[in-house]
């Protein structure tokens, strides 16, 4: 082959592989006839519009109507649809002391099988977060329970399939929790798919699973026709501080599933902007095809084997395939890949293509881009960040798109120089067996610490010592593919996972692509020209992505904004979560303060305000030795009370709405406790109590209610400051304390 179309060909067959990795995971092209008999994207969005008319949280009249319209609907296909109402509770919802419950409103259907096996679980939740009408989250994830409920009509499973729309998930979970505990639908387990949005549009992603995952992620695998998954992602998702209803099912140990969501559009998240007009229609088809198929798959299977399994799995995407392997080969993969990396080493030095002193330097020098270039892009965010501050309270920008090339650049502007300077120094042998060591290495402590992780470095750094020890541009080549498919995928579905806020992540997933790939860089014909260029267009990219991302009315900086008035000391302050408040908030917080609030716990930028004629809760109480039974009732419109008791003498507590009392947790003495969703006569709280006098007890009351406009010295928002996308954002709340 002549010389100069070699390298060509080379650069072409990986760069083909990278193209062929980000197009197989992009969402489908959504189905537009509402009339179509298989899932439809359009006939699934008209039920995203009437579910997401306006905020709809936990026992709003917006919610008792979205719920109606689930139930009327599924009825109206002929299921025997129900409401399951009782309070659910979230011992740890947020954190080790203040426990969360919630009335909920579940509505379940079972679809019957015809011979069933087990019981197939479709969860969604019907609420929205108070600052959201929550189009995406949930209202994609309901409207794709309702289109897996047409298809199910259609087509009668073997299996029976319980479609389950939760209450109160943004709250507290506590309407899986109520269906998990109570549900009799619930009591044998079953496989549970949950269905999920964090944003408004990308692939779907499968990103958590049960532990014990090899046969539902076989039968994944088998089914969808988009398997977006990655183990990686389900390793992650256990360290991050998020839950979702699938959480109170794998918590329960007497279930198996997958959990499943898209995530692009993050700024959108939570805010006033999750609206229909904002999702990507190639997303919502995503669910809708994964759901129904992997419904109609699990529908008909022996469920038992299904959920027999013990071992997880690795998987990864691939070209429109999930390639899985069983977790015990984790380890020997990662071993052998630091074998074939010492082959490498061993055959360079055979051969004379490097030599000792030169292999201690590759090694030394391959750290370089690892650490580098994450450093560099985390840099780079900060500076983003004090330019404008407003991405401060942003996983990523409304368009990040820009930013996210332009990180790619960055990074590829890094290595090539890295690559640059030490090539005729060290030495291309020495710096590719450097680097892949370092792979291999990452691959055998992410064996032993995140083993579905640890394919990421082991299979590149497998095939690149391979590849070395055969030699040759063809072996070269085919390493680089190996690199790319394995990379790619993860690295693209991470930078919107994790957002350019933590850009060194996405950077150090980019950088490792770029260590596997130095083989290739010997073959670029300018290879000192090349680091300039990546990182001008960095710098273009950057300064384009900065400019379409000006705050305005369309894409507004985010702010957050309480409101707490003290009820017994006739006082009033304003309190923001933002680390640093923009000039807005800044209009109303000048300091900062310890809270030690339910829901407020740490340090907080607060200022005075104006304090507002708002009644506090009443309380009253009577007590039969060592029992009290108290009347909590809020004497406005609220979306929660928060009850903390006082004195270390609470033995036990339950709560009641009207229907049966349910046990809430007491913690050294303690009740502290956020209850959602109250219903308008109130709240009955009964305490069991230590013999002690009746004077030691008293009991803080803070109630929530949304909506800052009318407050005393309320600065409305200019047009380009919107309400950031958080359970507190313009939150209400009045306390006070009372003896019982």
């Amino acid at each position: 082959m002549p010389r100069p179309l070699a390298p060509l060909l080379a650069w072409l067959l990986v760069v083909a592989a990278g193209v062929a990795a980000v197009v197989t995971i992009l969402p489908p092209t959504p189905e537009r006839d509402p009339a179509a008999a298989g899932p439809s994207a359009a006939r699934a969005f008209a039920d995203v519009e009437r579910i997401a008319v306006r905020p709809h949280v936990a026992g709003s009249p917006a919610n008792d109507a979205v719920r109606e319209y689930v139930l009327t609907t599924l009825r109206d296909m002929g299921f025997a649809s129900r409401v399951q109402d009782t309070i659910g509770v979230n011992a740890g919802s947020l954190g080790d002391r203040t426990a969360a419950a919630a009335r909920v409103r579940n509505v379940i259907t079972t679809v019957p099988g015809t011979a069933s096996t087990g019981r197939v679980f479709l969860v969604a939740h019907h609420d929205s977060v108070q600052s959201g009408p929550g189009a995406n989250d949930d209202g994609a994830g309901t409207a794709t329970l309702l289109e897996t409920a047409r298809w199910l009509r259609a087509h009668p499973p073997r299996n029976d399939v319980v479609l389950v729309s939760t209450d109160a998930e943004e709250a507290c979970l506590c309407g899986a929790e109520a269906f998990v505990a109570e549900a009799p639908e619930a009591a044998g387990g079953g496989v549970v798919l949950n269905v999920e949005a964090r944003g408004t549009s990308g692939p779907v992603i499968m990103f958590e699973t049960t532990p014990g995952n090899g046969a539902v992620v076989r039968e994944f695998a088998a089914a969808a026709p988009h398997p977006v998954a990655t183990s990686f992602a389900g390793e992650v998702y256990r360290i991050l501080p998020n839950d979702t209803d699938f959480s109170p099912f794998r918590d329960a140990g007497r279930f198996t599933g997958l959990n499943s969501a898209y995530i692009d559009g993050s700024a959108a998240y939570h805010a006033p902007q999750d609206v229909p007009a904002r999702m990507d229609l190639g997303s919502l088809q995503m669910h809708l095809d994964n759901t129904t198929a992997l419904v109609s798959r699990l529908g008909t299977v022996d469920l038992a084997a299904v959920r027999a399994e013990s071992a997880d799995a690795t998987y990864f995407p691939v070209v429109g395939l999930l390639v899985r392997y069983p977790g015990a080969l984790v380890v020997p993969l990662a071993v052998l890949a630091v074998v074939a990396v010492a082959g490498f080493a061993l055959v360079a030095l055979r051969w004379g293509r490097t030599t000792g002193r030169q292999l201690l330097a590759g090694a030394a020098a391959g750290l370089v881009p690892l650490v580098v270039a994450p450093a560099l892009a985390q840099l780079v965010w900060f500076g983003l960040t004090t330019l404008r501050p407003g991405y401060a309270a942003l996983r990523d920008p409304w368009q990040p798109g820009w930013d996210r090339v332009a990180l790619a650049c960055l990074v590829a502007a890094v290595v090539l120089a890295w690559f640059a300077l030490l090539r005729n120094r060290i030495g291309t042998t020495a710096l590719a067996v450097g680097g892949l060591a370092w792979l291999a290495v990452l691959g055998v402590l992410l064996a032993v610490a995140t083993p579905g992780g640890s394919y990421l470095t082991a299979l590149p750094a497998l095939a690149g010592g391979v590849a070395g020890m055969i030699g040759g541009r063809i072996a070269a080549a085919l390493a680089g593919v190996v690199a790319v498919l394995v990379l790619v995928p993860t690295a693209v579905l991470f930078l919107p996972a994790l957002g350019l806020s933590v850009a060194a992540v996405p950077a150090f997933m980019t950088v490792l692509l770029g260590v596997a790939l130095v083989p290739l860089l010997d073959l670029l014909p300018v290879p000192r020209l090349t680091p300039a260029v990546a990182l001008a267009a960095a710098l273009v990219l950057g300064a384009t992505g900065f400019a379409r991302n000006a705050f305005d009315a369309t894409q507004p900086a985010p702010s957050q904004l309480v409101y707490l008035l003290d009820a017994d000391a006739h006082s009033a302050r304003w309190v923001s979560a933002e680390a640093r408040p923009g000039p807005w908030t800044a209009g109303h917080v000048d300091g900062s303060e310890e809270l030690d609030l339910p829901g407020f716990g740490g340090t907080y930028a607060t200022g005075p305000a104006l304090p507002a004629d708002l009644p506090p809760a009443t309380v009253t109480a009577t007590r039969e030795g060592r029992s009290v039974t108290a009347r909590i009732s809020p004497q406005r419109t609220v979306r929660f009370v928060a009850l903390r008791s006082e004195g270390g003498v609470v033995t036990a507590a339950e709560i009641g709405t009207g229907v049966a009392g349910t046990p809430v947790p007491v913690r050294d003495g303690r009740l502290d406790l956020l209850f959602h969703a109250p219903p308008p006569e109130g709240l009955e709280l009964r305490l069991t109590l230590r013999d002690v006098p009746a004077g030691d007890l008293r009991l803080q009351v803070t109630d929530g209610s949304d909506g800052l406009d009318g407050l005393p010295g309320f600065r409305p928002r200019p047009p380009d400051v919107g309400v950031a996308g958080s359970h507190t954002s313009e939150l209400v709340a009045v306390t006070g304390s009372h003896p019982l």
